[in-house]
């Protein structure tokens, strides 16, 4: 069996695969602990942003499993970055960041202080912690505000690491 990778965009406004994206978003919530954000301002904030989605599917079904998405303002502040437990490791989170450095002089995003998995995740695209944030979330829980690449280094940054 072939499986295909699709990319698909959905522009501020487009609800595609919002469904999908608040499924995945409450598995890992419900799994990790993480991504904590209610339904409203979750459909909100995806409404408002770019969506960056990639999609697995047998090749000729128009069927498309959601592998991970990342939503992101005009700046390039990733609001959420999720990828699927069964797909982790195999480069969807880093294809993601990936797109939306495409289109963004910088990368940034919050982390959950605790969640170690997202920060050596994030620390190994090359983000660095701009500064800590106390009781950041609804929860109290508190954030990292990092950053991905030097001012204007970012497609270096990105590309050698790809290349290494």
């Amino acid at each position: 069996m072939s499986v295909n990778v699709d990319t698909e965009i959905a522009r501020p406004g487009d609800e595609s695969y919002v469904e999908e994206a608040w499924q995945l978003k409450e598995r890992i919530r419900e799994s990790e602990g993480v991504l904590k954000q209610r339904r409203g301002f979750f459909v909100d904030a995806y409404r408002r942003s770019t969506v960056h989605l990639l999609l697995a599917g047998e090749a000729g079904s128009d069927d498309g499993t959601l592998m991970g998405f990342a939503a992101v303002r005009r700046d390039g502040y990733i609001l959420f970055l999720a990828v699927s437990p069964e797909f982790r490791g195999e480069g969807v989170g880093k294809r993601l960041v990936g797109k939306v450095a495409e289109n963004s002089d910088s990368v940034t995003c919050h982390a959950r202080a605790s969640n170690e998995n997202a920060l050596g995740f994030y620390e190994h695209l090359g983000f660095e912690v701009e500064r800590r944030i106390d009781n950041y979330y609804e929860d109290g829980g508190d954030a990292l505000y990092l950053k991905l690449g030097e001012r204007g280094g970012i497609t270096k940054k990105l590309s050698d690491f790809v290349r290494g």
